[in-house]
């Protein structure tokens, strides 16, 4: 999803394939033997990753540049990012499919991911947005991962005391940005 928000923002134009990672085409194996989603291959540049493709994606369009390049301290967004993709993201996997992971109780892997909503709630104290009052290339890595928590059981996200990052959630949830990249796309 992150990926597909930086493209869509970014206005570059892509083609989306919808697979089974259970049956995996030869044709994406042979593009990327890796065999994960996302893929974005351009010419001979091949990227496999979500935040490479999104960095690839700010770094190469005019329009959406100041988004990527106006982050008013790297070693924060560095930092968050790390948070998310790492340790949070782990939490999250343990939590979203816990009776894979029968070591905890639900609620002892939900807790397990406050440890990161905290920072959020915290930054989000003061600004609409992870950074300031505009949304930035991290509140672009983050979201999705965000709103994967929330799913796992909506009631107790609502009733939580995330107040701020429901609102900001919200935002999100409701741009114009997300409605785009989570309309079907049209195969005929």
């Amino acid at each position: 999803m992150r990926a597909r928000m930086a493209l869509v923002e970014s206005n570059i134009e892509f083609d989306i394939y919808e697979i089974s990672l259970r049956n995996k085409p030869h044709e994406m194996l042979a593009i990327s033997p890796k065999g994960t989603v996302p893929i974005l291959k351009i010419n001979q540049l091949v990227m496999d990753e979500s935040l490479d493709i999104m960095r690839w994606a700010y770094q190469n369009n005019n329009s959406s540049k100041s988004l990527f390049l106006e982050l008013e301290d790297k070693e924060i967004t560095d930092r968050l990012i790390a948070l998310n993709d790492g340790n949070f993201k782990e939490s999250l996997d343990c939590y979203k499919y816990f009776e894979r992971y029968p070591n905890k109780s639900m609620e002892e892997h939900r807790e397990s991911c406050y440890f990161f909503l905290d920072i959020l709630e915290k930054r989000l104290q003061a600004n609409l947005f992870l950074i300031g009052d505009k949304r930035t290339f991290v509140d672009i890595c983050i979201f999705p991962f965000i709103r994967q928590f929330m799913n796992v059981d909506k009631a107790w996200f609502n009733d939580s005391e995330y107040k701020k990052i429901r609102k900001w959630l919200k935002l999100l949830i409701e741009s114009v940005l997300f409605k785009t990249v989570m309309a079907k796309p049209n195969y005929s």
